[in-house]
């Protein structure tokens, strides 16, 4: 009878510490991993010391994708690189703050419409005449919610064109705008 109370409290007392164990992975699991559902972002774009690029980027989710909206100025007629970097940090005056391009996948860079790219890799801006230029396409990489929310990190347009070759960033020269992605008013 000894022997079978002995075994029964160490069931329950193993019993309680494998329930104490999931409960805190449960709650760390919440508390690292906000659930989210963001359905719009946007970005003001302001000129670093190199550059005049002003502007504004939005992404609307669409389905799975990612609609990138964008209406910039200040640029010189060519292709410039455009590009999500993995820090929403615009304070250095040559934008290099906002780190490398976003990458969370580990993958090489890449045009928008490779599937193996940076989830940060957006290709080129055209600006045919005058300083101006705009996009609009839907991205099935980007991702507004999740682990891998592109919410807090920055969009930098560069001097030059992305070759989409070069590794890790294209080639695309200087950074001559910078801006934070943040959370937009869904409604607006």
């Amino acid at each position: 009878m000894q022997l079978f109370k002995k075994y029964f409290l160490s069931f329950v007392l193993l019993f309680f510490a494998v329930g104490c164990a999931q409960q805190k992975m449960e709650q760390e699991e919440k508390t690292t991993e906000p659930a989210t559902d963001f359905t719009k972002a946007v970005a003001v774009v302001h000129p670093t010391d190199n550059g005049n690029v002003t502007g504004t980027v939005t992404f609307q989710q669409e389905g799975d994708s990612v609609r990138v909206q964008g209406e910039f100025e200040g640029l010189s007629e060519g292709k410039h690189g455009f590009h999500i970097h993995e820090y929403g940090d615009c304070s250095a005056g040559d934008g290099t703050s906002a780190g490398g391009h976003y990458n969370p996948t580990e993958n090489d860079h890449g045009s928008p419409t490779q599937d193996n790219r940076h989830m940060g890799d957006m290709g080129n801006l055209l600006v045919a005449e005058g300083d101006s230029a705009s996009i609009n396409y839907v991205d099935p990489k980007i991702k507004l919610n999740g682990p891998n929310s592109i919410i807090g990190r920055g969009i930098v347009i560069h001097g030059g064109e992305d070759d989409f070759e070069s590794q890790p960033s294209g080639a695309a020269g200087p950074r001559m705008g910078c801006g934070v992605i943040g959370v937009a008013n869904a409604d607006a």
